[in-house]
């Protein structure tokens, strides 16, 4: 490249208009959102078409959950070491790839394998959209609107899977589930080669290959024996095993890339950065409250209220759109109040609405029981989720900002899958000792439950918010 053309690279950082990048990264966002969800509607129809057990079901959702997480560590190096670009052309390829795989498939191993695939491809494609967003949009308030639209298209994104996943399986085929995603990668793959430029991350290194190892392979154990305990005991060798395993090897990891690494994977120095270091413990906290807003309210709609799937995610839209409207607020307020207040408002919001949703029982209504505080919720959510990204990323340097925004999400993504297991157990737990475990006064107190832990996480991110420096500017 010559001269002339590196200066023309540092005055406009994308080939192509603002307008077109933040399309493409909120349309790969959407799209590894939407996969997250979409599936579940369609599992009868899968179930009976391919003759699935109902252990080998589970991983059709599974398998790329866990790719998705495990992966995203890597991923997010491989955006700086080979550019966000290439980084995200490669993640849309194999995802529309394996996404005509599953749509094709004839044998339950074929879409299980497809579906791994695509967790793989996923894994790729968000930190690699996090970086074009860090290095694209140098400006603060350009930044954080860029932040608020890449937040908002995830809930997009996983409003329209509940909402599009039983009317495409019911209207064509579960099969238009994964198929529709190979036009619409090729159309972005064209918009990513026109708008990005083909360039590296700024560092010619080699990969660190130890660091990429044991790092995959501990997240890739830590979710996998999470997952299993929705099976089994959390005391049986199924969880445990994997689980210890995980953790020796993400220790392992942590003393390859202090120690030994030349170039490690996650440079340990990242962490001396308050935002990051602070950033990432909160985005944990912040996912098992995702898991309870969205996760185990529409649980609540449907075994204690009596809602049918489509029911239930048309009862979640509205806090999806309040959510979607205050996201991008948000985003435009951050550059002049900083993260602290949005991050202590949110969380004032999450307290008052789960406080309140922890009240809902069966002879609740729709409109006061659920409605009004997830709402407020949703509100919460829309205030802390982009703020928890921007503090994660800001001042992180270009040639890292792939990496970060692969251990941003990686924390958000571990944090759900915690979440969901440990709010789980409590549900149950608590639904189990009601009289008539089942019914729906039984498991509305297992969900109210989860409602006040959900409040307790609230009110943790507003404790570990003050440790952000006080003035500090997404």
């Amino acid at each position: 490249m010559t001269s002339t053309g590196t200066a023309a690279q540092r005055a406009r950082p994308h080939a192509g208009p603002a307008w077109a990048v933040l399309a493409l990264v909120c349309a790969g966002q959407f799209m590894v959102i939407l996969d997250s969800s979409i599936v579940n509607v369609a599992l009868p129809s899968i179930h009976g078409d391919l003759g699935f057990t109902p252990t080998g079901l589970a991983w059709v959702v599974n398998g790329y959950l866990l790719t998705f997480g495990g992966f995203m560590l890597l991923g997010g190096r491989a955006a700086d070491l080979f550019g966000p670009r290439r980084t995200l052309v490669a993640g849309l390829l194999l995802f529309s790839a394996s996404s005509l795989a599953a749509g094709l498939a004839t044998a339950p191993g074929v879409l299980v394998a497809a579906r791994v695939a695509q967790g793989v491809g996923a894994a790729m494609m968000a930190p690699a959209t996090l970086a074009v967003i860090n290095t694209g949009f140098t400006e603060p308030n350009a930044r954080a609107k860029a932040f608020g639209a890449w937040s908002a298209s995830g809930g997009v994104g996983g409003l329209a899977g509940a909402l599009a996943g039983g009317a495409i399986t019911t209207g064509l085929s579960w099969r238009w589930v994964f198929l529709m995603n190979v036009p619409i990668g090729a159309v972005l793959i064209v918009v990513a080669l026109m708008s990005l430029y083909g360039t590296r991350g700024g560092r010619r290194e080699s990969l660190d290959l130890t660091g990429a190892l044991t790092g995959t392979a501990g997240l890739a154990a830590l979710i996998y024996g999470v997952m299993r305990s929705a099976d089994h005991a959390w005391s049986s060798m199924p969880v445990v095993g994997p689980v210890v395993a995980g953790l020796l090897l993400l220790v392992t990891f942590t003393v390859v890339e202090a120690r030994f690494a030349t170039r490690p994977m996650m440079p340990l120095r990242l962490f001396r950065i308050r935002g990051v270091a602070v950033g990432s413990g909160m985005l944990l906290l912040f996912g098992g409250i995702a898991i309870a807003m969205w996760y185990f309210t529409s649980l609540f709609l449907q075994n204690v209220l009596g809602f049918s799937a489509l029911q239930a995610g048309l009862g979640q839209t509205p806090a999806a759109v309040t959510f979607l409207v205050i996201a991008r607020w948000a985003a435009a307020l951050l550059p002049r109040t900083g993260v602290r207040p949005l991050l202590v408002a949110g969380s004032g919001c999450f307290l008052a609405g789960f406080g309140w949703l922890a009240q809902a029982g069966a002879d609740s209504g729709y409109v006061t029981g659920v409605l009004g505080p997830t709402l407020l919720i949703a509100v919460g959510i829309g205030l802390t989720f982009p703020t928890l990204m921007a503090a994660t990323t800001a001042e992180v340097p270009q040639g890292d900002a792939g990496i970060i925004g692969g251990l941003a999400q990686t924390a958000g993504q571990v944090g759900s899958s915690v979440g969901l297991a440990v709010l789980a157990t409590a549900a149950g737990a608590t639904a189990t000792t009601e009289a008539g475990g089942s019914s729906p006064a039984a498991l509305a107190a297992g969900y109210d439950l989860v409602f006040l832990l959900a409040a307790g996480l609230g009110l943790a991110i507003a404790v570990v918010s003050l440790l952000l420096p006080r003035h500090r500017r997404g």
